[in-house]
């Protein structure tokens, strides 16, 4: 399925119907995944700051945000306004270009991997064939800026927690991408879009977390490294680093720093739903409901019903695992940092080395049921 294609040249078909040139239809096609890719980030970032809130609150038995907006819907909205009216200061004896580069370097990778995350059927913006690869790649994009607002800011903190950060992203890029690569290696592709269709046709008991437990743990807890989500936010451990590189940022700045890091913990959580939960599939799959209850598979109702509940089951899944996130912050300690570089390099790396390879055995093997 080629669902990017499709979006494409459904649009600038529309487009030429009515009379559009064709050149002009592509012309217009080529900013729309970009606004697309920030509309759909920015709406998961103001429900995901609202459930952090709110789900925090109820493990700490008090209330949390109520005022603004029904239940405190808008409170992350009146926020990111009050970051953009407040007064941007940068160091006197800070480097200007990169205190100003480093925020702009960890939020645009980010977005952009946007991109290739299918939220349903013929509903992802861009069918990259190496669209894991993509995202990999520009994951490590994200410790330069952080590194950079640590170095640029001369502040011994700030250094501090640039270091941290570059070093914690080293030690748990490695562990992802041994994961991924299974995964990779089971479906035969690298496009996200593939791996959920290598899932279908057999329920919940098609789902990639079945034949790959073990990678499936190891990625969630890379990923959760990756955001620098408690218990690995030694980063920006405020007891001990103030505030580690963002501790002299201020305004919009500091306000990219927010953004990336709930927008990349949103996109963990869809990449961990796409990868291992089978995406926008059902635990039962929907052709043997439609068998059952004798409908038309191939009636317009009925696929925009399926689409529609695509969308639903994606996103549950994600917010799901948003939940466990959020209450992992709340309930584990949080580890000291040769406690998370033990972790990465000596517990991670050989485990998920040993998945690849007992997952190259179990394909040449079992090529049915691996893949082959």
């Amino acid at each position: 399925m080629n669902s990017g294609i499709d979006l494409q040249g459904t649009f600038i078909e529309s487009l030429t119907e009515l009379g559009i040139p064709p050149g002009a239809a592509k012309a217009l096609w080529m900013p729309l995944p970009m606004f697309l890719m920030i509309i759909v980030a920015t709406l998961g970032l103001l429900v995901l700051v609202w459930l952090e809130r709110k789900i925090s609150a109820a493990a700490q038995q008090r209330i949390g945000p109520e005022y603004v907006g029904p239940m405190g819907v808008l409170q992350a909205l009146a926020d990111g306004l009050k970051l953009v009216f407040k007064e941007d200061i940068t160091p006197a004896k800070a480097d200007p270009l990169l205190f100003t580069l480093g925020p702009i370097l960890v939020v645009i990778p980010v977005f952009l991997s946007y991109l290739i995350v299918p939220f349903g059927q013929h509903l992802a913006i861009a069918n990259v064939g190496m669209g894991v690869f993509l995202w990999v790649a520009l994951a490590s994009i994200t410790p330069i800026g952080l590194l950079m607002s640590g170095y640029s800011s001369n502040n011994k903190y700030s250094l501090l927690g640039g270091l941290r950060a570059a070093a914690q992203s080293i030690s748990y890029e490695i562990p992802l991408a041994l994961a991924v690569l299974a995964i990779a290696m089971m479906s035969n592709s690298l496009s996200t879009i593939d791996i959920v269709e290598q899932q279908s046709g057999y329920g919940i008991l098609g789902w990639n977390i079945w034949r790959q437990p073990v990678g499936f743990l190891i990625f969630w807890i890379a990923a959760l490294a990756e955001c620098e989500r408690l218990p690995f936010d030694l980063p920006e451990a405020e007891e001990e680093i103030v505030a580690g590189y963002q501790t002299e940022y201020s305004g919009m700045k500091f306000g990219l720093f927010y953004i990336g890091s709930y927008v990349n913990l949103l996109l963990s959580a869809l990449l961990v739903a796409v990868l291992y939960l089978g995406g926008w599939e059902f635990p039962i799959p929907l052709d043997l409901v439609a068998s059952w209850l004798g409908i038309n598979e191939i009636s317009p109702w009925w696929q925009i019903i399926t689409a529609s509940l695509g969308i639903i089951m994606t996103l549950l899944k994600a917010y799901f695992l948003v939940f466990i996130a959020i209450l992992l912050r709340w309930t584990v300690p949080r580890v000291r940092i040769d406690q998370l570089l033990n972790l990465g390099w000596k517990f991670l790396l050989p485990v998920g080395l040993v998945n690849l390879l007992l997952t190259a055995g179990l394909k040449l093997a079992f090529p049915f049921a691996f893949g082959g």
